[in-house]
């Protein structure tokens, strides 16, 4: 099949509108993969330091030019997605020795969860974590002794941290290990109608706490389709990932034999060898358009439409909002898992999962099919799925039709046509929707505004009974410069008890939702900010606003919104509690919300 005009159409712009960006980063990889093996230019000092506790390994690293394998790690035990990774290295060392090469850890980034956070004054630190992520995994790849990188992250600002410093090091090739999601606990329709139970008072806080430990349970991803698992789709689109290693759940002897897999890559794929695979020849614009694509089809988070951006930036890609809007408008919505259905992660694998997603789009013309992926060159190898049998790992073709069609769908008859996320423009600024989990009759609301700074404001009108009419509830000052643009998620109960109600509502923010933000219609990311003297500053309480995602509207329907003085709130309580002291140069530097709310790239 060949490939559909307007993908094409969307690569050549974003590669016309790249070029000289391009140009100059892969110039900078070149050059540094000129040099060779990075540990050649170390001393015999530096190298010593380097090789100091390294036991058995000490003589082949010292003496040989064996693969030297950097573990970039986001391991805690704190965090259930990444506890896995407390086994990964010794794993990993051994079975570098076993193909000759050998492996240290190069370093630890961390890794907060946004799961427990919501709400909390530490979600303002959240959207920041990414740049530290990859500032930290910066710093453990200078020491400059390492062939390759394996990183080790799942969840949601982590991969595209980790993504930002793979890049930076592209001329050195590198290969990402999910740790899995955990196994299906409760279902997430009845945790989500919990909450909207606790939310209403019709519930105690113990029952709330029995549901939520129910769900999330043991070691692995939360098994909804927020962030963290669109985080995992996206490294198999985009080729960083071995072919259909996402979704296997953590502690099963198919994850330990895919993570041995992936150091082998990593040793094989060296300047060394003669099949060197660095990052940058993995990370160009039809990759990351294949991650936009595979957004679209499979109904991923919101978050993205900002990670995107900035991952793609320090690969010397620019990406604009309008690439991902239309990508959505050709791309159907092949897959339908929490919240946009009611499947959870496991369920989609055992449906078909990536391989039958990625098998589909290629038919269908929708993806670039000859990318360089860490698997060698091509996308094709993504519709197989790794098997374990008694000769060992195998990579077997993957299944040819749905297994589920109440979860995944083929082209020929998807849940929709269009992707679910559309790029809104007006007198309010730009900003985006998705609308997947959305009901139709929805896709459209006009209803005068309730303006509020905070979202403990919102829930106190909520608990105050002062909702009773149809309402679109504007959260302000929540970007980037003013408070590190925190998810809101904790507002998703709230507002979904008053559509139940019968009320037309909506969000409108310069704030993130959550990657699982669910059937309430939100615009968000609105930039510019407030904080920078967007127009959200300037509405008032009873100003009519049209949010229209049918045709990508969002306007306060007022005359004199440009006349009006901005509100000046007083932001300096943001700037202290919970290390946020820390992060106030991040907030005076960060960039727009409309190019990835970056500070490093």
């Amino acid at each position: 099949m060949s490939l559909h005009d307007q993908v094409a159409r969307v690569t050549d712009r974003i590669e016309e509108r790249s070029r000289d960006s391009r140009a100059r980063y892969m110039d900078l990889m070149r050059r540094a993969a000129a040099e060779g093996p990075r540990r050649a230019h170390l001393s015999c000092s530096n190298q010593a330091h380097a090789y100091a506790a390294m036991g058995q390994d000490q003589a082949t690293m010292a003496t040989t030019p064996a693969p030297n394998i950097g573990i970039v790690t986001a391991y805690n035990d704190m965090l259930s997605a990444h506890q896995p990774f407390e086994r990964f290295p010794d794993l990993i060392r051994q079975a570098a020795r076993r193909v000759g090469a050998t492996a240290q850890v190069a370093g630890g980034v961390p890794a907060m969860c946004d799961g427990v956070t919501q709400g909390q004054t530490g979600m303002e630190l959240s959207l920041f974590s990414r740049d530290v992520i990859a500032l930290a995994a910066g710093v453990a790849l200078s020491h400059n002794t390492f062939d390759a990188a394996l990183y080790l992250g799942v969840c949601d600002k982590i991969v595209p941290g980790l993504v930002i410093a793979a890049a930076t090091f592209g001329h050195i090739p590198g290969v990402f290990l999910p740790a899995g999601p955990m196994t299906s606990g409760l279902p997430n329709d009845q945790k989500a109608r919990v909450r909207q139970q606790f939310a209403a008072g019709q519930i105690d806080r113990a029952a709330l706490m029995a549901a939520e430990m129910a769900s999330y349970h043991g070691p692995g991803t939360c098994t909804f389709y927020g962030t963290a698992n669109t985080n995992q789709m996206l490294m198999e689109f985009m080729g960083l990932h071995l072919p259909g290693t996402s979704f296997v759940n953590p502690g099963t002897p198919l994850r330990e034999a895919l993570t041995v897999a992936g150091t082998e890559r990593a040793a094989g794929i060296t300047a060394l060898g003669n099949a060197y695979t660095p990052v940058c020849e993995v990370l160009d614009a039809r990759a990351f358009v294949n991650g936009i694509v595979g957004l679209m089809a499979t109904g991923g988070s919101t978050n993205l439409v900002l990670h995107l951006p900035a991952m793609a930036r320090a690969a010397g890609v620019l990406l604009e909002l309008q690439d991902f809007h239309d990508l959505s408008q050709v791309t159907p919505l092949l897959a339908k898992v929490y919240p946009n259905g009611l499947a959870d992660v496991n369920h989609f694998h055992a449906a078909g999962g990536l391989g039958y997603t990625i098998g589909q789009l290629l038919e269908a013309g929708l993806l670039h099919p000859d990318t360089m992926t860490v698997a060698g060159k091509g996308l094709e190898r993504y519709t197989q799925e790794p098997k374990l049998t008694e000769a060992g790992l195998t990579w077997e073709p993957g299944a040819g039709d749905s297994q589920n069609t109440r979860i995944l769908r083929p082209v020929s008859d998807p849940f929709d046509a269009t992707g679910g996320l559309r790029q809104l423009t007006g007198n309010l600024g730009t900003g985006v929707i998705k609308t997947s989990a959305v009901a139709p009759e929805r896709h459209v609301i006009e209803a005068p505004a309730r303006v509020f700074e905070t979202q403990e404001a919102v829930k106190e009108a909520f608990k105050a009974g002062e909702f009773t009419t149809d309402t679109v509830v504007v959260v302000r000052f929540q970007g980037p410069q003013a408070n590190g643009m925190p998810e809101l998620h904790a507002l998703t109960p709230v507002l979904a008890v008053l559509q139940d109600r019968g009320l037309k509502v909506a969000l409108v923010t310069d704030g993130r939702m959550s990657g699982a933000s669910g059937k309430v219609p939100a615009a968000i990311h609105i930039s510019p900010e407030a904080a920078a003297g967007g127009a959200l500053a300037r509405l008032r309480d009873g100003d009519l606003i049209r949010l229209d995602a049918t045709t990508g509207q969002i306007e306060a329907l007022v005359s004199d919104l440009d006349a009006r003085t901005p509100a000046t709130p007083d932001l300096t309580g943001n700037g202290t509690g919970v290390g946020r002291e820390l992060f106030a140069m991040f907030r005076a530097n960060v960039g727009p919300a409309a190019t990835g709310a970056a500070v490093v790239v």
